[in-house]
């Protein structure tokens, strides 16, 4: 356990440089990590600014790799990747730039797949239940409702 009034401002740093450089983090992560180490908040911005001049830290970079991650590897939607860019402070201007980085072809691609692996998957023989299971779970991954219900319409009338 690491007691809160052992490290100095160069330890701050360097534990933060480390932390920034292990993984890709943006200004709100970097700032809870600090707040659990220290509870000085010139420190805190010391240390922000440190990282921010020396390239640890960069929200743009940030929000560009979190949101074609996030696509790529738990098949997230706009609504989703959107909803988890604003809970980490991210401004919308910069959401909006990520976002253009996922191909509009490669998005679809990618709903569809997902969408009829996901319908072939659902066990339930009750249509309504089978809609709502099959809406709630894209829903849930954050894809569009049009694109939803354009699916789930193509899918039955397939039948």
């Amino acid at each position: 356990m690491i007691n809160k009034n052992t490290l100095t401002l160069l330890e701050l740093i360097q534990k933060l440089e480390y932390y920034c450089s292990y993984q890709e983090r943006c200004h709100f992560d970097v700032e809870t990590k600090l707040k659990s180490l220290t509870t000085i908040e010139i420190e805190i911005n010391t240390v922000i600014v440190h990282l921010i001049e020396n390239n640890f830290l960069n929200e743009e970079r940030f929000a560009n790799l979190f949101s074609i991650s996030k696509f790529h590897q738990k098949y997230w939607g706009e609504k989703r990747i959107t909803a988890e860019l604003k809970a980490r402070k991210i401004s919308a201007y910069l959401i909006n730039n990520a976002l253009k980085n996922i191909p509009e072809d490669e998005y679809l691609n990618t709903f569809n797949t997902v969408a009829i692996k996901h319908w072939n998957s659902i066990k339930e023989t009750e249509k309504y239940k089978k809609r709502k299971k099959f809406c709630d779970y894209l829903i849930r991954k954050g894809f569009e409702q049009e694109l939803i219900y354009n699916q789930l319409k193509s899918l039955e009338n397939a039948k």
